[in-house]
């Protein structure tokens, strides 16, 4: 895709088109100022999509009209819009004035956004699935017409389908290699006692506030082992995808400890090349051991039920771990209006929490759902021999796992703890080695 004016001091007029109902342009024009545009003007049109205009010709001329009204610099279309619409809408703009398609600001935002290798690659990927078949259209206007450039849809270099196809199987290469590693740690943290939550929602549900409110003051990087020294908090503002990557950090819900991570929020009417691009990211939800679905709560309840049914959509396609909902932002509506917005969503959301990740509100109570909902812990009772090994095995067992009881009579430990499948069996085979050590002390003595 080539590179695109975006940034401070552009501005751009909003346009969508519905089949039928009344279009909305609420998420695009927050889409837009994400993107860095200063939205001037706004059009809408509800018909059947016209296969040269997209629009009526008629109404791209009005928006043509308000484009030069307007000055604006861009117009974003809350649509997919074919390469043949939009030279057709282009042409009949003012010079200068540029045409882009929803998923076309998605994945500038995204490459704005983008600051890890992994970010950066699943952009790639996207700008190039994006591509690819508007490649092919040239290709076919190219062998059918014989005039370079047909249509205004630029120059043709029949290499150039070559090319994409080959920088996506390259970029899925190491994108895969990324996520072998990425599972490899995470198998690495269950292992250490630690159980995986992550934050799933549309973007824009304060998923990264409350993060932060459920967070320790201890972060642990997507790059990094465990807890390196790095910045202490999640990025939180009222935008559009200021989360692009993962977050991940250690979070104490009472006897358990929990990495949470944050990821890319989810938007509505992504199309199937779009997700398949960012799977690595959504990977972290995929193979989490709890997910909770953060929905903002001061929407209507028309907009909610429309966001849990997508978000449903997305999660129960590959996701097996529990998922809990999260009603979120309650601090800015009524106890009526909660009561009210529950009943009606009970049959997607049957028992929500209902929090404020802004104020705290009810935190605890959700930090105690997490723990109640999380995969069921193992309770293990060992009798080691007093020694250094045993120990430094209880100490191990305090680190990985929740000890209830811990007895010593001066000849023996006695501990009994809860803990992850993995973690027992571990202490049971480390028992078993400080028990032999023992036996062969005693008969060298």
């Amino acid at each position: 895709m080539p590179d695109r004016r975006t940034g401070d001091d552009l501005t751009a007029v909003v346009a969508k088109r519905v089949d039928r109902g009344r279009a909305d342009l609420t998420e695009i024009t927050e889409l837009a100022r994400a993107a860095g545009y200063e939205v001037t003007g706004s059009l809408t049109q509800t018909r059947d999509q016209d296969p040269a205009y997209h629009f009526g010709e008629g109404k791209a001329d009005e928006l043509a009209a308000l484009v030069a009204r307007e000055d604006a610099d861009v117009v974003i279309i809350d649509n997919e819009v074919g390469p043949y619409q939009t030279f057709n809408i282009g042409s009949k703009l003012p010079e200068g004035a540029e045409v882009i398609d929803r998923f076309t600001l998605i994945l500038d935002i995204f490459g704005q956004r983008a600051q890890t290798r992994k970010a950066q690659l699943q952009v790639e990927l996207a700008e190039l699935r994006y591509e690819l078949p508007r490649a092919e259209v040239k290709a076919s206007l190219a062998k059918r017409d014989e005039r370079p450039g047909f249509m205004g849809l630029g120059e043709y270099d029949e290499s150039r389908e070559r090319d994409i196809k080959s920088q996506i199987s390259r970029i899925k290469d190491e994108l895969d290699a990324i996520a072998e590693k990425e599972e490899e740690r995470r198998e690495r943290r269950r292992e250490s006692g630690f159980d995986l939550v992550a934050l799933a929602g549309y973007t824009n549900a304060g998923k990264s506030t409350l993060l932060r409110r459920l967070a320790d003051d201890l972060d642990v990087d997507e790059n990094a082992e465990k807890h390196p020294d790095i910045d202490t908090t999640a990025e939180s503002q009222n935008q559009l995808f200021t989360t692009l990557g993962t977050t991940t950090r250690r979070a104490n819900t009472g006897k358990r400890d929990v990495l949470l991570t944050d990821t890319v929020g989810f938007i509505s009417d992504l199309p199937h090349w779009l997700v398949e691009s960012f799977k690595s990211t959504l990977d972290s939800v995929y193979h989490a051991d709890l997910v909770l679905l953060v929905v903002d709560a001061s929407e209507s309840v028309e907009e909610m039920r429309e966001k849990l049914v997508t978000s449903h959509d997305t999660l129960y396609e590959r996701n097996e771990a529990p998922i809990v909902t999260v009603f979120n932002k309650v601090d800015r509506l009524s106890d009526d209006d909660l009561r009210r917005k529950r009943e009606a969503l009970s049959a997607l959301a049957p028992n929500p929490v209902c929090v404020s990740g802004l104020t705290g509100d009810r935190i605890e109570t959700l930090r105690g759902r997490v723990e109640a909902e999380l995969p069921d812990w193992k309770r293990e009772r060992l009798l080691l021999p007093l020694s250094d090994d045993a120990m430094s095995l209880v100490s191990w067992i305090h680190d990985n796992g929740y000890v209830d009881r811990e007895e010593y009579d001066g000849r023996q430990v006695d501990v009994e703890f809860e803990a992850p499948p993995s973690v027992v069996e571990r202490a049971r085979s480390r028992a078993a080695e400080v028990e032999r050590e023992a036996a062969g002390s005693v008969e060298s003595a």
